[in-house]
């Protein structure tokens, strides 16, 4: 059986498409039907069929995904083996909250890239948490620990979120003293339905039952806030990169929120993967550190 061939059966059990599968593979979608077909025609069964969702395995094609995977991780050991002393390189994917991926990651990619040349990372801004066992990354950072999969979670590091509003906003407005002067303001938040973990719901902290401006994204709400279009709940590490924006009530609305890594659990046998995995735990760590003591410093 041809290990390419099952390298693409992989990559459309992933993505449920072989247009999906393509673009992960840099090939054209009829390319990949083609080697499906003739992976079927070497196993004697049907892999997948054919759905208006997409391509689902079939029971013979569920029972070829555990010697596929174990393949797939041969060949990364046999890859990894050959380049052990060439330090770190390749490519990463990590998948992370918009938050994260916005006002973190891009600090710490720039870091890891210039201590090791040969890496190559990509970053997954997804408003919900990034599946794992398709393969969407290969590691990813959540707001809350996954209680189901064959996942290894790791805690990293917590961070802080304080209602904010910009200067200019805060000048024109109501004075804050206490929750209940919030009724004479303006508030931005997620938008309830789209909330995909239960540690976003900020608003709740506030008293505060509507938002008047909601948004899906971390990054449109601080925006918005930056904007003078209100007062939101915003990271702490995120206000150093929105000039004008201040802190308000910080004695009655704090909070505290914890990040976690997270990666599939056959992972735990790549020591490239492991190593990138602890440098960007101690990475991230620091960043949040540094930006957030910024604002203990008094530098915003």
């Amino acid at each position: 059986m041809d290990w390419d061939d099952l390298r693409i059966f992989l990559a459309v059990a992933r993505t449920e498409s072989l247009s999906g599968a393509g673009r992960r593979l840099a090939l054209d979608a009829s390319t990949v039907g083609r080697r499906i077909v003739r992976l079927e025609a070497a196993v004697g069964a049907a892999l997948f069929l054919k759905t208006p969702q997409g391509y689902q395995l079939t029971a013979e094609g569920a029972r070829l995904m555990p010697p596929a995977e174990a393949a797939e991780q041969a060949v990364a050991a046999a890859a990894e083996g050959v380049r052990s002393d060439a330090g770190l390189t390749g490519q990463l994917r990590i998948g992370a909250p918009d938050g994260c991926a916005n006002y973190l990651l891009p600090q710490v990619a720039r870091d890891l890239c210039e201590a090791h040349p040969g890496l190559e990372i990509q970053i997954v801004a997804l408003p919900r948490v990034v599946n794992l066992t398709r393969r969407e990354a290969d590691m990813a950072i959540a707001v809350s620990p996954p209680d189901t999969g064959r996942l290894v979670v790791q805690r990293l590091t917590d961070y802080h979120l304080h209602l904010a509003g910009h200067e200019d906003y805060l000048a024109r407005h109501p004075p804050l003293k206490d929750l209940e002067d919030l009724k004479g303001h303006r508030m931005i938040s997620y938008i309830p339905d789209m909330i995909f973990d239960r540690e976003l719901d900020y608003l709740s902290a506030t008293g505060v039952e509507v938002a008047q401006i909601s948004s899906n994204s971390v990054a449109v709400q601080m925006q918005a806030v930056r904007a003078g279009a209100g007062l939101g709940i915003v990271h702490d590490f995120a206000i150093p990169f929105a000039p004008g924006v201040r802190r308000a009530l910080t004695d009655r609305i704090a909070l505290k929120r914890s990040f976690w890594l997270i990666r599939h659990a056959d992972d735990r046998a790549s020591r490239r993967l492991t190593l990138l995995a602890e440098a960007l735990a101690q990475g991230l760590r620091a960043e949040v550190a540094r930006l957030e003591g910024m604002l203990v410093d008094g530098l915003t």
